[in-house]
């Protein structure tokens, strides 16, 4: 009888370590080359513009048996792309994203909600000029599956949010354009 309880418990601590395993908070880190957070504002009442930066990096905590985590965005602001390599250098100066003074913007979170298994949405902190403001994004589509091509875990998703740009010493010819941005980050990032 004492051999069966001892096994029976020992059976039970496996089952709980292996368990607990699987409910550890996993690292993700962003796939530079699928990640292109964007931004649109109206110009001059004329049309919606849309750009986006070429280079980013960071990483993504989740725990989904949790339904905890932690995401962690850098930007570089030089890699803008605007579709002209004039304007690309006209919206990194001081009136714009100042990248010669601020040449990195940052998105942080470790708030995020999630409605049953699906992630609804993440309330962060943008910095941008040196500036930090609370932004939450809202999460339009979300998974996480193996990999094809890596043969490892990795999640994608995209997120909206809005902000208003004069808030980041960065209004210049606000409001003939749009003071108010759209911003959307699309992540793929691939487990650790």
């Amino acid at each position: 009888m004492k051999r069966i309880t001892a096994l029976s418990l020992g059976l039970l601590a496996s089952s709980f370590i292996a368990t607990s395993a699987v409910a550890a908070p996993e690292t993700y880190i962003i796939d530079n080359s699928h990640t292109f957070p964007r931004f649109e504002y109206t110009h001059m009442g004329f049309s919606n513009q849309v750009h986006r930066f070429n280079t980013t990096s960071g990483k993504v905590v989740l725990d989904r048996a949790a339904k905890t985590g932690s995401i962690d965005v850098l930007i570089d602001a030089k890699s803008v792309d605007t579709g002209s390599t004039v304007f690309n250098g006209h919206i990194q100066g001081d009136g714009f994203f100042d990248t010669a003074n601020f040449p990195t913007i940052t998105f942080k979170s470790d708030s995020l909600k999630f409605e049953g298994d699906k992630l609804i949405s993440v309330d962060g902190i943008m910095t941008m000029k040196g500036i930090s403001k609370p932004l939450t994004l809202t999460v339009t589509a979300f998974n996480c599956k193996m990999h094809p091509m890596a043969k490892k875990d990795a999640c994608g998703a995209n997120a909206t949010g809005k902000l208003k740009r004069s808030e980041f010493n960065a209004g210049k010819y606000a409001p003939a354009v749009s003071d108010d941005v759209t911003v959307t980050l699309s992540i793929e990032a691939v487990k650790e």
